[in-house]
This record gives structure tokens, sequence and C-alpha cells, in this order.
């Protein structure tokens, strides 16, 4: 800890050395011609040529009378090259650096250069800088992998760290903007319309989940952060949409796994005058197109299963494939077979379960010896409130899962719109809720009086960013830029605050 508040220290006095020339450590204005990256692959077309770049320094050598600085933005990086007789001299109003200030500059910190193309008698691609400018004086040093940034704890805390010495960090979160822009693409080409719902709802549904809830002062009720888009997109329909879908946050209060996390980016659609069939044609089209897109691949590792995407994905039914493993029949099932099958396989049990939350942990048990990818159709209608029944065996629900890498990437059905039959399943949801199930449905009354004004026929199709993780084969945690975590300070800030924390410099 000494040593870095040290470091700082001694990057502080070159602050204030820096602002006793007259200069502006943290300028308004920045002059750009080119990114990095852009001007490198172009080098040839370029050579020669005057240019401004700005970069963050990676190294600094001095030599006399040369020096080589090596800067990098989000693209690449280049080599700075500095002779003292071709580099313009120190001029405060224009906040210009001098060949003698390059002392003061640091690795992490920002400048801007002005100069000639080259390329150096090494062969090296560089700029010979004519003007020099520190755009940005960091006071604490970026580690390296060498020096120990490793910590998994410490990366996910300082992640503005991590994406600065971790280049496959910084790549993976180009591939998630990729990831989103390949769904909304798909999207729009089929004529879909995105629509932005509520995240604050007086009732939450959608799914089966514990909702976060909160208070709204201004109208002095409870409201509940949204744990899925469904309703509000399918009052859409009801209001004369067609296709309509929404990309954004959910919350749901539940525990962090490698899958889950209580806060993460999803997405839903809905289309009316199609239904369940419809769908599995449509989104199996539409997850290979997003895989295909972000990772130019379709064969992928997937929570150490090998996964080909790039097939006709096989239909199985849910009964059939519970039946088999285990014997389960699951239109009557049977509370203590269930539970007897989780025992042995030492799947942990909280508080009360019933029937329903016990046959969703048995499937889940194959589900994760489940390499896919397939669909999984005829989930029984009882854990499926928003599903409407199949007309040929109305025990079970026109719902589709696609199975990829042990887990299920998505999910969707035909939509119930019947008022009448709505209401039913939303009052046997809230009777489980009532009873202790914090994750079955509220009932909705004003979603049923959206069906009973009309919504036509519809397939609906919901999925999280755990089709990013899982195909980028990171956890959820490193599937996401800021993840939470518990907070607290670290020490060498308080350290260095000791007013702001009540603890002595050290």
């Amino acid at each position: 800890m000494a040593n870095l508040i040290e470091l700082r220290n001694e990057r502080l006095r070159k602050l204030e050395a820096i602002k006793s020339l007259g200069l502006d450590p943290y300028p308004p204005t920045v002059k750009r011609d080119f990114r990095l990256g852009d001007l490198v692959k172009d080098f040839n077309q370029l050579l020669d040529k005057q240019v401004y770049v700005v970069g963050r320094i990676e190294t600094i050598r001095k030599f006399g009378q040369i020096s080589f600085i090596k800067i990098y933005d989000l693209s690449g990086n280049i080599q700075l090259f500095l002779n003292r007789q071709n580099l313009e001299l120190l001029d405060s109003k224009k906040n210009i650096l001098g060949y003698d200030q390059i002392p003061l500059l640091d690795a992490g910190d920002y400048v801007e250069a002005y100069g000639q193309v080259i390329l150096t008698k090494t062969n090296e691609k560089s700029i010979e800088v004519k003007r020099l400018k520190l755009i940005t004086k960091t006071l604490r040093s970026l580690p390296t992998k060498s020096q120990g940034f490793t910590s998994k704890e410490e990366r996910l805390r300082r992640r503005y760290v991590d994406l600065n010495v971790n280049q496959e960090v910084r790549d993976r979160f180009i591939r998630r903007s990729h990831f989103w822009s390949a769904v909304r693409e798909f999207l729009d080409q089929h004529h879909f319309i995105e629509v932005n719902t509520p995240i604050l709802e007086h009732t939450t549904g959608g799914a089966d989940a514990n909702p976060f809830v909160t208070h709204m002062d201004a109208l002095d009720q409870d409201f509940y952060l949204r744990i899925s888009q469904e309703l509000p997109l399918k009052r859409l329909l009801g209001g004369g949409f067609e296709k309509v879908y929404d990309i954004g946050p959910r919350f749901r209060n539940e525990n962090y796994s490698d899958e889950h996390l209580p806060e993460h980016i999803a997405m839903e659609s809905y289309a009316a005058f199609e239904d369940y069939q419809d769908g599995i044609k449509f989104y199996e089209k539409f997850l290979k197109y997003i895989a295909f897109k972000t990772w130019q691949t379709y064969s992928f590792n997937i929570y150490g299963h090998q996964v080909n995407l790039d097939q006709v994905w096989p239909i199985i039914k849910y009964q059939d494939i519970m039946m088999d493993r285990f014997q389960v029949d699951v239109f009557q099932p049977n509370l203590k077979q269930l539970k007897e099958i989780l025992l042995k396989h030492k799947v942990k049990l909280d508080g009360q379960i019933n029937e329903i939350r016990a046959l969703d942990h048995v499937w889940k048990i194959i589900r994760a010896e489940s390499a896919g990818p397939f669909w999984l159709i005829g989930e029984p209608v009882a854990i499926s409130p928003l599903a409407k029944k199949d007309p040929e065996n109305p025990l079970v629900s026109e719902r589709f899962h696609p199975v990829i890498g042990g887990t299920e990437m998505g999910n969707g059905y035909s939509e119930l719109n019947d008022p009448i039959e709505q209401l039913e399943r939303f009052k046997t949801q809230q009777l489980m809720r009532d009873q202790g199930d914090q994750e079955a449905q509220m009932l909705d009354i004003d979603f049923v009086e959206m069906l009973e004004y009309g919504m036509p026929p519809a397939c609906g199709w919901g999925m999280s960013e755990r089709f990013f993780w899982a195909l980028e084969g990171v956890s959820a945690r490193e599937g996401v830029p800021f993840p939470h975590l518990k907070f607290e300070i670290d020490g060498v800030t308080k350290s260095i605050y000791p007013d702001l924390f009540g603890q002595k410099n050290v």
C-alpha cells in the first residue's frame, strides 16, 4: 500500500510541475484525424502525410536527444518518434510540451501528437512528432498482468483497469455489442418494431421470478422492477402492432450463478398471426444468424459440451424425456418421487417446494446433461401459465425451448389470448404465490382486461444475454462490464482521503 501511495505522490508532484509551467493537464479540446488501427491499416497511403493522433501511453523510452513513446487506443497502437531538434518548444499558451517536459509524462497518460507518418530505420511504423500535448494526466499507474492484476475480484471491481490490462476482455465487450446489433438486425429485417417498455410496473409478470420492490414518491405507491417485458409487449399487440420487440434490462431477485445475474439484459419479441411451430422455424434461423454474425462459427464448447449449431435441430417432447430418464409422469407428478430424485442428485431445495417446482428441478438435471441443440416442446399447462394449450392434447402447452450446451437459451410459445382462461390460470398462480411460492406469477387484472378487448393469435419469444455468455465461454459476471458486487472501499483510497473515512494517512 505504501508503494502505491508513493507512486501516486510522485505523479502528483509531476502534475504540479505541469501546472507551474502554465500548461492545462486536462484541456477540453482534442484534435484527431485517425484512429490508430485505421492509420496502421492504411499506412502506405498515409506515409509522409501530417496527421493528428491521440492515445494512451503504454511505454516511454528516452535515449538522450531522441525518445520513443508507444501509444494505444481501442483500435490499435503506434510508436511516436520524438527528436529534440524537430519537436516544437514548450508553449504554455498553446498547451504544447517541449522535449524537456517528456519526463513529466507517465505510462497511462493520454497525449495528442501531430507529426509525419514515417517508417523508421528499423521498419517500425511511426509518427515523427512535431507537436506534443498532454490531454490527461493520470494519478494512478495501470498494473500489468505480470504485476499480478489477475485476481477475479479485483478485475470485476475495477473493470476500467481490467479493460486496459486485458485486451481479450475489451474484445469480449465489443463482441457483446455486435451480438445485440445482430439481434436487432435480424428482427428489423423481418419487420419487427422495437418499442421500449416500462421497467417500473404496478404488477409484474411474464416469468417465474421473485421481483425487486421499490417505492415511487410521486404516486406514493410501491412498484416492481420488471422481471420480463412480456405483458407490455402483448398489450402492444392488443393495440394493433403486429411484430414488436424490446431489448433492455430486467431484474430478478435471485442468487448469482454462472448462468444468472439479478440484473441482466434480455430481449423479447412477439409476432401476431403466428404460432409456436412458426416460432421454432424462425428462431432457429435467428439463433444461428446471431452466432455466426458474432463469432463467425457454428461450433462452440458450451459448459463442457461440444455443440454444432449448423444442423436441423431435433424436436423432443417434455413428457417423453422425463419418462425415459426418470420414469416421471409429468401429468400426474408424485412429489415424493420427485424429491427422492432430487435428493439422489444432491439438488438443494430451499423452503417449501410443490410439484411444479420439483418437476422443474428434475428437468434441470436432464438439461444439464444435454448438449443439444434441440427444441423441447409439450410442457404441461400447469407450468406454462401464459401459453396456449395444444388442441390435440389439452394437458400440454404450445411452448418451445432451445436446449443448447446443457441450458435453455430461450423461451417461446403460442400466446394465450382467451381472457377467461387466462384469468383462471392467473388465479392458480396467485394461489401458489399466496401459499408461499414467491416465484409464482401475480394476477394481472389489467392484462386480462386488455385480452377482453382482443389480442390476435401470436407467437412470443424471449432470451437473455445468457446466450452470449455461453457462446463466449464465460460466466455471467465475466460476461457483463460491471457486475454487482458487495460494496467496499479500497484500503489505498481510504488512506489517500483520510478526511472522508476518518483515518490517518499511512
